[in-house]
């Protein structure tokens, strides 16, 4: 059995990392060197950057800070942020990134996602699916250029269609943004969760709402099965040790990497 990751996710905006609730109302946190270097200390699997605007701007990921955080941490990391074409993921991928992450780029033009996984391998291509729940329609939808909410714009896809698509378009993991429940920290939206596990054959990675160790182990468990856990407020915080988290869970016969 393959070890659940624990991922620190590290929101960039203007090159410093902030948080928001529900993707809105963002908050500047701190330093993106500082903050890598503290979660690959503290045992973290591997790290996310998302550039929140730089689809909505049209314009690709810095890439001076990827090249820095390269040197700086040896374990994995994953970027996103205006990746339109394979050169773009080639510039990324060279300064070492391990994986490319697409998400409005991908509702644009869902061919980018093969093009992507036939060049460089669908090991490298993650696809980032920024979910809400109406409450009227009782249905999940997904959601575009969350970074900025004067730009957000809802898809016709139903987030459980888009999934199955993505597969099929040769994506290679996806997180699943639940926005519901983002920066609150009362837990992962585990009824979505399950849903989507039963269709979904790649690794799947859960993402908002974290707030307890419980939490964590609430996905990983039998009855979700997620491959990995990303989280940013707990982390940004100090609410969770990632550390202490690896032991939790560890006792409760999660199959975790302990440092």
């Amino acid at each position: 059995m393959l070890a659940k990751r624990i991922i620190p996710c590290l929101d960039v905006y203007e090159n410093k990392v902030v948080k928001g609730k529900q993707f809105k109302n963002h908050q500047i946190i701190g330093d993106i060197l500082s903050l890598a270097s503290k979660y690959d200390k503290e045992g973290a699997d591997e790290l996310i950057f998302y550039d929140i605007t730089a689809s909505i701007d049209n314009r690709l990921v810095n890439k001076k800070w990827i090249s820095q955080i390269s040197n700086l941490i040896n374990i994995p990391f994953c970027v996103a942020g205006g990746i339109q074409s394979i050169s773009d993921a080639a510039q990324i991928l060279h300064l070492g990134a391990e994986k490319i992450s697409i998400n409005s780029p991908a509702l644009n033009n869902p061919s980018l996602i093969t093009k992507l996984s036939k060049y460089f391998g669908t090991q490298c291509v993650v696809v980032g699916v920024d979910s809400y729940y109406n409450s009227v329609t009782k249905k999940y939808y997904v959601y575009k250029y969350t970074g900025n909410i004067k730009y957000t714009e809802i898809t016709n896809w139903e987030t459980i269609e888009w999934i199955k698509k993505v597969q099929d378009l040769g994506a290679g993991e996806i997180v699943l943004n639940m926005m519901n429940q983002d920066g609150l920290c009362n837990g992962y939206d585990l009824k979505q969760l399950k849903k989507i596990r039963k269709i979904c054959k790649i690794p799947l990675i859960a993402s908002g709402g974290a707030g307890s160790k419980k939490d964590f182990y609430n996905v990983f468990n039998k009855k979700i099965n997620v491959d990995g856990a990303l989280a940013a407020s707990v982390f940004h915080k100090n609410i969770i040790n990632i550390q202490v988290l690896k032991q939790f869970l560890y006792k409760k016969n999660i199959e975790v990497r302990i440092c």
